[in-house]
């Protein structure tokens, strides 16, 4: 009986932890998705085989105006840790109405021809 009190208990909590952590993550502004653009560059597809790329880069800024890279979300292994690479703690202009604001920046990378 104890141990069938343990588990509800544990269960319970599991339960309350999956539904807080649900993130809404919301669309970065015009201003800080042109400074990722610069950040990230076109390096990346200079020597990739294919002529199309996507990800979905999860991210937020910190107090001192650097982006944080909590998960980038791409078929393509390369292009996350080139993605996590050129993000990950740079600075930019944007300040967050709120800090521990998760942003989305949906990432489509097309080779030039």
């Amino acid at each position: 009986m104890k141990n069938l009190k343990l588990f509800v208990l544990a269960l319970g909590l599991f339960t309350l932890n999956l539904s807080a952590a649900n993130l809404n993550p919301i669309k970065a502004t015009e201003e800080l998705r042109s400074e990722m653009i610069e950040l990230i560059g076109s390096n990346f597809m200079d020597e990739m085989l294919e002529n199309e790329y996507e990800a979905d880069v999860l991210f937020t800024v910190n107090a001192n105006k650097e982006l944080i890279v909590l998960s980038v979300d791409s078929d393509n292994n390369q292009l996350e840790n080139y993605l996590k690479r050129r993000l990950n703690y740079k600075k930019v202009n944007h300040k967050p109405t709120k800090y521990g604001e998760i942003y989305l920046l949906p990432v489509k990378m097309i080779k030039q021809i």
